[in-house]
């Protein structure tokens, strides 16, 4: 009779939730909401021709599969950010990402192309709710110094990862069963890491809990998404078509515009103090100019393989795998470097490794070998990105308040996105105009050898502002152990 009588007193002890979850468990969850977040920016590439075909989209109509998520997850990244510091990291995480799986799932089941376009925009709003979060959620269950940056590492390559595996997870997905399913994969994955969080996770919020502002975040998103539209346009009008000059000026009215009731407001979305923190500008600009010539690398290499080397979409994926790998054991290189180094050191190093991995590509040749034309350079590129991602991502987050980090943290993301996405516009149009309408293998190449060309020098230009720019007393406080 007595297990029957102390049966009732152990169930509830065994379903009792812990106080605090294990360290490596938020960070597991965290990273996890990373990386959906950042494979979904390139998982559809190899999945748009078979889109096209399947719901007869146009080729305007093509190019917003991939910009409505772009635009939407620039543009609300800020307000994401906020929203998580004032009404709870946890809250925010649980909200972007069930709007990110339910947005997956009805463009996964989309029948025609303005449902695909609507769920696409969606998602890009979920996962700008979700990706601030994932790295204040993580800076808050640990510590700062060695721990905390070994943390990050694992973000910063986690999320250098998803967008590194798009193409390969595209591919295999397309090839072995529909360009539904690039979408329709987020689903169970988003699920379950929901079910996991919703158990696990436990709420904070820095700040006082007031209202959002939401003139300010208005203002933002309708900026950014305006300017992000403008940058679009340029590939196919060219940057002095008034398609392309009219949105371009109105999204900068509308961000002056927002600063100017960023500076009147009490409760501002973005307070512009911020802004004058060294290590906050300085890493968020680094991340910017690092981000426009790094996102372009996936994109050239794809199309490299792909339109001059004859490779198909699985084999392109396969192709950059070493890569992928590089830009991992950078990023986790990066914390035991910082040791004994510095913050400031390890961006600057791995920075210059991108510049030569930048260099040696841009010299290409149509009848490339794989080993000399994309495996070694790339893996040289993607192993300084790497090294150099970790680093920004700390000094950037241990510049600001704690009532601040997780409006840091959307920052941190806008800017990658952003100067991603102008990169590639001004990518596209260097490359079109060396082309010039030419579609041999010696015409692309020559296009896509100009902008590594170019892609160098803009990385040794990021690299001589870290010199300059980035703070020298933060560096140690980021790998103490």
């Amino acid at each position: 009779m007595t297990p029957m009588l102390e049966a009732p007193d152990a169930a509830p002890a065994a379903r009792r939730r812990p106080t605090a979850p294990p360290t490596w468990l938020v960070v597991a969850l965290a990273c996890a909401g990373q990386f959906l977040v950042v494979l979904d920016v390139s998982v559809v590439n190899v999945a748009l021709p078979s889109m096209r075909t399947d719901l007869g989209l146009s080729a305007p109509g093509l190019q917003w599969v991939v910009n409505a998520y772009a635009i939407a997850f620039a543009g609300f990244m800020l307000l994401g950010g906020r929203a998580g510091d004032l009404y709870g990291r946890k809250r925010m995480f649980l909200v972007g990402l069930a709007l990110f799986t339910l947005a997956s799932l009805g463009g996964g089941i989309a029948q025609e192309g303005w449902q695909l376009l609507l769920a696409r925009a969606v998602q890009g709003l979920g996962a700008a709710v979700l990706a601030p979060s994932t790295l204040t959620l993580l800076t808050a269950a640990v510590p700062e110094g060695a721990a905390r940056a070994r943390a990050i590492a694992t973000w910063t390559a986690v999320g250098a990862g998803g967008g590194a595996a798009g193409g390969l997870v595209g591919g295999v997905l397309v090839q072995g069963l529909s360009w539904r399913w690039v979408l329709l994969i987020n689903v169970p994955v988003g699920a379950v890491v929901l079910a996991a969080s919703v158990y696990w996770l436990v709420e904070s919020r820095s700040g006082e809990r007031r209202r959002l502002d939401l003139p300010g975040a208005l203002l933002v998103t309708a900026g950014l998404a305006t300017l992000a539209y403008g940058i679009s346009q340029t590939e196919a009008e060219g940057w002095t078509a008034a398609a392309t000059l009219a949105p371009l000026l109105a999204g900068a009215v509308l961000v002056a515009l927002f600063l100017a009731v960023q500076a009147r407001t009490a409760a501002p979305l973005m307070p512009l103090g911020l802004l004058r923190v060294r290590s906050v500008a300085s890493a968020n600009a680094a991340m910017l100019v690092s981000g426009s010539a790094m996102f372009c690398m996936w994109f050239f290499m794809t199309l490299y393989a792909q339109n001059v080397l004859g490779y198909s979409p699985l084999d392109a994926g396969v192709a950059l795998v070493p890569s992928s790998l590089a830009v991992v054991l950078g990023s986790k290189l990066a914390p035991r470097l910082m040791r004994t180094a510095g913050a400031r050191s390890v961006a600057v190093l791995g920075s210059l490794l991108a510049t030569a991995g930048f260099a040696w590509q841009s010299a290409m040749r149509a009848d490339g070998a794989y080993l000399t034309a994309i495996m070694f350079p790339g893996i040289l590129m993607m192993l300084g990105a790497g090294l150099a991602g970790t680093p920004l991502a700390a000094l950037a987050t241990s510049g600001a308040a704690p009532g601040d980090a997780g409006l840091v943290s959307g920052l941190i993301n806008t800017s990658r996105t952003m100067g991603g996405s102008l990169g590639l516009a001004v990518m596209s149009t260097i490359a079109a105009s060396r082309t010039a309408g030419r579609s041999t293998a010696a015409g692309l190449t020559e296009g896509y050898a100009l902008v590594f060309r170019t892609g160098a020098w803009v990385l040794l230009g990021g690299t001589l502002m870290m010199l300059v720019w980035l703070p020298r007393a933060a560096r140690r406080r980021q790998a103490d152990a």
